[in-house]
């Protein structure tokens, strides 16, 4: 099979991206890496990937929109519905009832990897729900993609993005406009989407809740460690953190705590002692 790179060209741009993203690409996934490339080449109106390359070092905002090209941005509403069950029916109810005790009425939420939003959208209709009244909500929903990120900030979804969402959430919290829907302000000011890389520490700090879904399986191991560590800074000293399905702790030396409940697994951060 002939390649668009050579293998020096390929060696380069991948070190450049595992270095600047922690996104790892192997000999499989090669072909993602070079169709990306030849887009933003030709968009670029350069003739040649060492062009390109020599440009992207030089060129932050080019950087990143090659970084946002090489994302996958898959989500939808409610997705992994165990989650979202035990999400509501365990560690809602037990972080309410432990800020109850420490008068501390504020949820902070972290949505990493959100995608175009629909995640943190769903997060947020919950809370809206099953939250007990005088709590406050804190979310913030980040990405890597840009692009991603403007679909999110419109909270506006075409009808073929919110099958997945319950009728009594789609009728109380979605107005109907043209060929889609849009979010309703009350769930929309209960957001924050903001940039982020999660090579890089986020700034963020007394999390209750992460939900860091099929990101890290995109990065090598060294890469899910580090930034496995760093969501564990950014996170309260009694928190829960959600990772992907396909994705796992084990091998991988964290202080989190394993969770299995009868809806789904997850983990939990406990630096508080004994309860």
């Amino acid at each position: 099979m002939e390649h668009f790179l050579t293998e020096s060209e390929f060696e380069l741009f991948r070190t450049l991206i595992y270095n600047e993203s922690g996104i790892h690409f192997s000999d499989i996934n090669r072909s993602i890496l070079e169709s990306r490339l030849k887009e933003r080449i030709k968009a670029s109106k350069l003739s040649s990937a060492k062009e390109y390359h020599s440009t992207i070092i030089k060129n932050q905002e080019e950087l990143k929109i090659l970084l946002d090209s090489v994302t996958t941005n898959l989500t939808r509403f409610f997705r992994n519905a165990g989650h979202f069950s035990a999400f509501e029916n365990f560690v809602l109810k037990d972080l309410a009832a432990r800020k109850e005790k420490q008068r501390d009425k504020c949820l902070r939420i972290w949505s990493a990897g959100c995608a175009t939003g629909e995640e943190p959208f769903s997060i947020a209709m919950v809370l809206k729900e099953l939250l007990p009244s005088g709590f406050r909500v804190e979310i913030i929903g980040s990405d890597l993609s840009l692009r991603s990120l403007m679909i999110a900030k419109t909270g506006f979804y075409p009808s073929n993005k919110v099958q997945e969402i319950p009728g009594r959430y789609l009728d109380k919290y979605f107005e109907k406009k043209h060929d889609g829907f849009q979010i309703k302000n009350e769930i929309m000011e209960l957001i924050r989407f903001d940039y982020h890389n999660l090579k890089f520490d986020s700034g963020l700090s007394n999390m209750d809740i992460v939900f860091c879904r099929n990101v890290i399986i995109y990065f090598d191991a060294d890469a899910q460690k580090a930034s496995i560590e760093r969501i564990w800074n950014a996170m309260n000293d009694y928190s829960y953190l959600f990772i992907g399905h396909s994705e796992s702790l084990f091998g991988m030396n964290t202080r989190f705590e394993f969770v299995k409940t009868q809806w789904a697994t997850f983990y939990k951060k406990n630096t508080v002692g004994p309860e």
